[in-house]
């Protein structure tokens, strides 16, 4: 209790020695008054000023604000440096403005904190002036207002939304943040690079309507400290309530440095000398020798109509464009190097272009964000900014896309247009999991490759390789690789052999890509409730330092980390600290919010710089390969079927259809002397007719003119008019038979060799099929094959022995019959889902099982 009351009586004291002190300066003021000249000397020295004031200051910044109208003309060729405070009055009938330099000169004090009603408008008023004269976008302000909330700054809160003015801290933690982002406008690196775009001219002005309580006298000294440097470096200060009153003797503070300062009377204010000047004739009074009635607070209409053309104004004007990504169009194309990593420009920060690496210290990102915020229009940035950088030789792309979009489609040949980006090697649109299943393999296979070539050159960073490989003189430099995976999440759905292959895959290239060149980038709407991961999860995402998250996609940064909360559209935080954040309100070194632009808002800008990209390929360079996971397949498109056509087939060969693999390979099933080499298509779908004509044309194919008999025929109605002209196309070449079921019967029978193609087997009539099991057990031998549709497992199963004849047929195309059935015709479980434009085929002899696409006769094509 002592202790406290001394506490109590020296606080008391120091403010009756502070009261004191005010009441003694006050009285020295007054008593330098100054004296009353000569009136016609007055008269005419008024009138040279205000001529005077009208060349500095002119329209909005000398102007009385009652005067002018929100038509008046907004900004200026230049940053204004001299603005209005009001009016010196130095006889009752003589007046002239009070004008003062500040932006590119120094900085401004008040004695009184805005609580004082003649601050109060003073404040708004100046704010008024200086945003209306700069140029627009030119000034940026940081407010504090420690005592009022923030009510100074309220008419201007439009200009919050644009960028042009912080919302104002309140606190000692929000003037601490203030500071610092001050502090940082003085470093040197706050200037452009030489040969970079410049920048636009800007300047900072950081307003004080009043300190917060309890500031302390750290706080102070980095103002002081401000004010000194500041202006070198287009940081200004206008801070009301300066010198604040002294607590104690370390916080006493002296004037600031290189400033105006006012001093608050009533009813007027005295001026004082501006830095490097003065306003009297004598070095003994350093103020201007008159009485200032400081202006009052502006209309709130004025206010209004100012901010609302800046907000229009700086909006239009900060749209970051594709242009803005991309490198300046006097770089020449292609002309950066990828052995320390590659680089673009993924948006803007402020004014500030931000620029993202894949090199060793950031392998791969992260991208989240809810549909619609962006990712595609971000992901699409990346690519054209990388490929506009780097060569396909510097540079591969693999790039899949999971959801009925089309984020990559404009990356490959179209009908429309046949260019496309010449460093894409794979692209999948609407990928299967197969397909994005089959990426990861090869890029797990490139990383053994590398891996074998690092252990031959004695080497272990994939820069070391490059520079062996140019030393001894080999051809093209080994490419970095970067594999993009939209809606990824897709591929570990589920808890299936894919999905437990995926994430093992994932995990390898995530751990070791980054030594061998290869990178990811992985996005999603939202990482949470992949069970694939469950176990997985911070060993693949912890090899991810950069999480980039736009619009409702705050799942890829820490759970604690919110910075992501209310982005707009358009923007994103860019994190590269693996998405941690840090306290409330801290300036994060590692985290930058950036805007970035929609790039097919320029549409002609984008098709030139494809075809540009395009046009500087190599001309022997191939198409990228490509999945279009909606896309139907055409025997007549198959490469392997026109090689056949041309006469360039080995032996006879059913083709069936595309695997989902990178290449898009020709599934096939040779048809050779192999006990069982027959094909069964099971499957109630119309699409198993379909297959089973793409299988016989193709075996037809293989064979030179009339060397094989073909006996063809359709039990069910499906079957019908593509048996006929089946028999039709290839009765031009080979022998054809057509038979109905009594002929088919017969035909089973003979040891004739040739070919048994039969549409609808299930609908044979009971006991008709007697002969089948020989065949089936003999026939390859003789050179006599089945090639079937069944519609029902069932028959399929009774007719072919069921378990005991199952190595009879080896080779089984499902459409859509359910995982149980193919697991028991199997007799091992197996990983597949029926769906349509699918089909699982089956070898028995090599015992591999792979998901196709199979071939279907093009739309509007008759039978």
């Amino acid at each position: 209790m002592a202790d406290s009351a001394l506490r109590v009586r020296q606080a008391a004291a120091l403010h009756r020695q502070a009261v004191a002190t005010a009441d003694a300066a006050a009285a020295a003021l007054e008593a330098y008054a100054p004296s009353v000249a000569d009136p016609r000397e007055q008269h005419r020295l008024a009138e040279q000023l205000r001529v005077a004031a009208a060349q500095v200051a002119p329209g909005w910044l000398g102007a009385p604000l009652d005067a002018l109208t929100p038509k008046a003309p907004l900004g200026g060729g230049q940053p204004p440096q001299f603005v209005r405070l009001g009016v010196a009055q130095p006889l009752d009938d003589v007046r002239f403005p009070a004008i003062v330099p500040l932006l590119g000169t120094g900085h401004l004090t008040v004695d009184a904190s805005a609580t004082d009603p003649r601050v109060f408008g003073l404040l708004r008023a100046l704010l008024l002036r200086l945003f209306a004269a700069a140029p627009a976008g030119s000034l940026l302000v940081r407010a504090v207002d420690g005592v009022g909330g923030g009510a100074v700054f309220q008419p201007f809160e439009e200009l919050a939304d644009a960028g042009l003015m912080s919302p104002p801290a309140t606190d000692r933690h929000g003037l601490r943040d203030v500071l610092s982002e001050a502090e940082k406008w003085l470093r040197p690196a706050r200037g452009e690079k030489s040969g970079g775009r410049r920048r636009r001219d800007r300047v900072l002005l950081v307003v004080i309507a009043s300190l917060p309580e309890l500031t302390e006298g750290e706080e102070l000294r980095r103002i002081a400290a401000l004010a000194q440097q500041g202006p070198d470096s287009g940081l200004h200060l206008i801070v009301a309530g300066w010198p604040p009153p002294p607590l104690t003797a370390e916080t006493t503070q002296a004037p600031l440095p290189r400033t105006t300062a006012v001093s608050v009377r009533n009813p007027f204010a005295v001026v004082g000398d501006p830095p490097g000047g003065s306003f009297g004739a004598t070095p003994d009074t350093p103020w201007l020798n008159a009485p200032v009635f400081l202006d009052e607070e502006p209309p709130p209409h004025l206010i209004d109509a100012v901010c609302q053309e800046l907000a229009a104004h700086t909006a239009a004007a900060s749209r970051v464009t594709l242009a803005d990504l991309l490198p300046e169009p006097t770089e020449e194309l292609w002309s950066a190097d990828a052995s320390g990593g590659v680089e673009t420009v993924v948006g803007h920060h402020g004014d500030v272009p931000l620029i993202l690496r894949f090199n060793d210290l950031t392998p791969h990102w992260m991208v989240g964000g809810r549909s619609g915020a962006g990712k595609t229009a971000f992901l699409i940035n990346v690519l054209y900014g990388l490929g506009a950088r780097y060569s396909p030789d510097e540079l591969s792309l693999y790039l899949l896309d999971f959801k009925e979009g089309v984020s990559f489609a404009e990356f490959v040949p179209t009908q429309r247009d046949r260019t496309w980006l010449p460093h894409a090697r794979a692209v999948g649109v609407e990928s299967d999991r197969e397909y994005g299943l089959a990426v990861l393999r090869e890029l797990d296979a490139e990383m053994g490759r590398r891996s074998m070539a690092y252990k031959r050159a004695g080497v272990s960073r994939f820069a070391d390789l490059r520079a062996v490989a140019a030393e001894e003189g080999r051809g093209r430099p080994l490419p970095r690789v970067l594999c993009v995976i939209d809606e990824f999440q897709v591929l570990l759905a589920g808890n299936d052999p894919t999905a437990a292959e995926a994430v093992g895959l994932l995990e390898s290239l995530a751990r070791k890509g980054r030594s061998y060149g290869i990178h990811l980038v992985l996005a999603s709407q939202t990482v949470l409730g992949v069970e694939a991961l469950y176990a997985k999860r911070d060993s693949i995402f912890g090899q991810f330092p950069v999480r980039i998250a736009l619009p409702g996609g705050g799942d890829v940064l820490e759970p604690t980390n919110d910075s992501a909360a209310g982005l707009p559209l358009g923007s994103a935080v860019v994190n590269t600290a693996g998405g941690l954040g840090g306290p409330r309100g801290a300036t994060r070194g590692h985290e930058r919010v950036v805007r970035f632009p929609d790039p097919h808002a320029d549409q002609e800008l984008l098709s030139d710089l494809r075809h540009k990209l395009w046009g500087a390929r190599d001309p022997e360079s191939i198409p990228p390969r490509i999945f279009a996971g909606y896309a139907h397949q055409h025997l007549a498109d198959d490469p392997s079927y026109r090689a056949a056509l041309a006469g360039r087939a080995g032996r006879p060969t059913a083709l069936v259809g595309r695997i989902i693999d990178v290449s898009l390979s020709t599934a096939t099933f040779p048809l050779d002397s192999s006990p069982g080499r027959h094909l069964a298509i099971l499957g109630s779908q119309a699409a198993g007719s379909e297959v089973l004509d793409a299988a016989a044309r193709s075996v037809a194919a293989c064979h030179a003119p009339r060397t094989a008999r073909f006996v063809i025929a359709s039990l069910v109605a499906e079957g019908d008019a593509l048996a006929a002209a089946l028999a039709a196309e290839i009765s031009h070449r080979q022998e054809v038979v057509v038979v109905d079921a009594a002929g088919l019967a017969a035909e089973l029978a003979a040891d004739q060799p040739g070919y048994r193609v039969v549409f609808g087997m299930d609908a044979a009539p009971p006991g008709s099929l007697s002969g089948l099991r020989q065949l089936l057990r003999e026939g390859p031998s003789r050179g006599a094959h089945l090639l079937s549709w069944w519609r029902g497992v069932r028959r399929f199963g009774e007719e072919t022995g069921g378990s005991m004849g199952r190595e009879d047929v080896a080779g089984l195309l499902f459409l859509n019959v359910p995982q149980s059935d193919v697991t028991l015709l199997l007799g091992r479980p197996v990983d597949w889902q029926p769906r349509p434009n699918r089909a699982l085929l089956h070898d028995r002899h090599t015992d591999r099982t792979v998901t196709v696409v199979p071939f279907v006769r093009p739309e509007g094509a008759n039978p």
